[in-house]
């Protein structure tokens, strides 16, 4: 009995590359080993936490560089090596650089905050979290099953709702947490029905074998089908923040630490697409008549209530610049989903994909820079009111400056060369789809959300009310606001990097 079975255990035995899966194991064991090292460090020594969540996520990031050669994939089927559950090609690792460092800079922000909040949020637990999600989001790009990828996209969704409600004793931390969670579970749980339905369908969950399986539906599950496609595009709307399911952001961001906002809005949206492309691109490429409407639908509603929202903020209201950033959010969202709907209709899905890509690259360096800025100016402003960055540039002119040259990037005008060419990145995408009237509605709204972020950016060099207040700003806030900096004004030096970075083979 003993021959028969040993070759049998044998072919169970899978090898692991650890090196495909270095980034978001690298991110999950420092996150374990913070969690522990905060039973002994001193109260006042808990700052060692957060540099060493900041080295953990470098060395993340870092890991990314030895996977640039070539593709790699693990934990595949033992019949089928091509057929696996993690793939790291050239889509996930932009994806992963994007999660990765935007953790990396939401992650030197927060030795800011935390310092500031005192005894408010717990440190340990609080790396712990931002950690955790950061390993989810991280694996999320690389998936190549439905398991894996709700897997995936819960670890990076769970620890985010306790990171928004972390802060003791504050109501609005509490009900933001609350709605966020709310939403998030209905989203979770529709794409869960959706996924069920497709497996029950195809009888698999690999993606690749999805896509092949789907297309030979027996008649009597054709509706089922359908109806899993539709349930699980759903789900994932709730994710990316599309309108009819962004009623949780505003509140969200305002009821979260600040850099926990700045956190959600770049990483929260690059988990959602890169979960919407893997859904609709990859596994469900002949169900494009179904996806592909709908997709554009979403972007033409998404994109003109998330500027219409931004438009409508008043400057003297509480949290009025978080709200305005968060609204801003949702339009952006708006854009990002032109290119995915795109690829419905292209005859080059992957070079729709690339524009996506590209956008969310430049997008998550100009954002996560408008929220340093916010985090600088909120520290003296608790309140952190658009009119309170009045007269910035008379207190603070590198940081007044690169503000301004944020919001010009994502109002995509010059000096803000990298905003205006990925906005036209996107509106060519469209164009070529075929997608004309898609085209109009964004044009429409990017001239509608010119006036919110000019108004904004004049605001910063008008004669401040009263002495302009000066204090020391920290390194960590510093380093943030530089590299951001740095990154957008490269890429606006440079822009055609960006697309020769997504342009290769990104499936």
């Amino acid at each position: 009995m003993s021959s028969p079975a040993q070759p049998l255990a044998a072919s169970l035995v899978q090898s692991v590359d650890w090196l495909a899966i270095a980034p978001p194991t690298i991110a999950a064991v420092v996150g374990l080993v913070v969690l522990v090292a905060d039973l002994f460090v001193a109260e006042n020594r808990k700052t060692l936490l957060g540099w060493t969540s900041v080295a953990g996520l470098a060395a993340a990031t870092l890991m990314l560089l030895p996977l640039l050669d070539g593709d790699r994939s693990t934990f595949c089927l033992t019949g089928d090596a091509t057929v696996c559950s993690y793939t790291a090609d050239r889509f996930t690792l932009v994806i992963q650089f994007l999660v990765l460092g935007g953790a990396l800079l939401a992650a030197l922000l927060s030795v800011t905050a935390l310092k500031d909040a005192r005894e408010e949020l717990p440190e340990g637990e609080y790396w712990f979290l931002l950690l955790s999600s950061a390993a989810g989001a991280a694996l999320l790009p690389a998936s190549r099953d439905l398991a894996t990828l709700i897997v995936a996209l819960e670890v990076a969704s769970l620890p985010a709702f306790a990171l928004v409600g972390l802060r003791y004793g504050d109501r609005k931390s509490s009900e933001a947490a609350l709605k966020f969670f709310l939403s998030s579970v209905t989203a979770t749980a529709v794409s869960l029905m959706g996924i069920s339905f497709l497996y029950a369908s195809t009888g698999t969950l690999y993606l690749t074998q999805v896509a092949d399986r789907i297309q030979n539906v027996d008649g009597q599950l054709h509706t089922l089908a359908q109806t899993g496609v539709v349930l699980t595009l759903v789900g994932f709307a709730f994710k990316t923040a599309a309108v009819p399911f962004h009623f949780w952001v505003p509140d969200t961001y305002v009821g979260a630490p600040l850099p926990i906002a700045a956190y959600l809005s770049v990483i929260g949206k690059a988990v959602g697409f890169s979960g919407l492309i893997l859904v609709t691109v990859v596994a469900l490429p002949s169900y494009a008549d179904v996806w592909g409407p709908a997709l554009a639908a979403l972007a033409a509603l998404t994109m003109t209530v998330g500027n219409v929202g931004a438009l409508r903020q008043q400057a003297t209201r509480a949290y009025s610049a978080v709200r305005l950033l968060a609204w801003s959010s949702v339009g952006q969202a708006g854009y990002l989903l032109v290119p995915i709907a795109a690829a419905a209709y292209s005859g080059d899905a992957e070079k729709s994909i690339g524009s996506t890509v590209a956008y969310a690259l430049m997008y998550g360096a100009v954002n996560l820079g408008a929220f340093a800025v916010a985090a600088l100016v909120g520290r003296a402003k608790s309140l952190n009111r658009v009119s309170d960055y009045r007269g910035l540039y008379a207190s603070r002119p590198l940081s007044a400056l690169l503000l301004a040259f944020f919001l010009l990037c994502l109002a995509g005008l010059p000096p803000g060369i990298i905003g205006l060419f990925a906005k036209v990145t996107v509106f060519s995408a469209a164009v070529d789809a075929g997608l004309g009237w898609l085209a109009v509605i964004m044009a429409v709204n990017v001239v509608i959300a010119l006036f919110y972020y000019l108004q904004w950016t004049a605001l910063l060099f008008r004669a401040p009310e009263g002495e302009p207040e000066k204090h020391r700003v920290p390194a960590p806030l510093t380093a943030a606001i530089a590299l951001t900096g740095v990154l957008g004004i490269a890429l606006s030096g440079a822009p055609q990097l960006v697309l020769r970075f997504t342009d290769a083979a990104l499936f």
